[in-house]
């Protein structure tokens, strides 16, 4: 059975606020209220596949410790970007 289009982002955004570590919560739901609904089901595939890294290399990517893997740059520097605005 095909998940719609509505429950893909519900499961996203829970996914984006149930991480493990209150960083990434406050980190990818700032994200998440920002530009999921607006995110393209391409945009969509790369941002569930970042959430499927491990919380530690995603805060070193998104804090600038650590470069991000390439297949995740344009994710993590969006994600950076829209964190350190501080809007929501």
């Amino acid at each position: 059975m095909s998940e719609t289009r509505d429950t893909r982002l519900r499961r996203l955004n829970m996914r984006s606020m149930r991480r493990g570590t209150k960083e990434m919560d406050i980190l990818l739901m700032r994200y998440t209220a920002a530009r999921l609904a607006d995110l393209s089901d391409a945009e969509l595939d790369a941002y569930e596949a970042l959430l499927d890294e491990n919380d530690q290399d995603l805060y070193q990517w998104i804090s600038g410790q650590q470069p991000a893997p390439e297949p995740h740059k344009a994710m993590v520097a969006e994600i950076t970007r829209i964190a350190a605005s501080g809007t929501v």
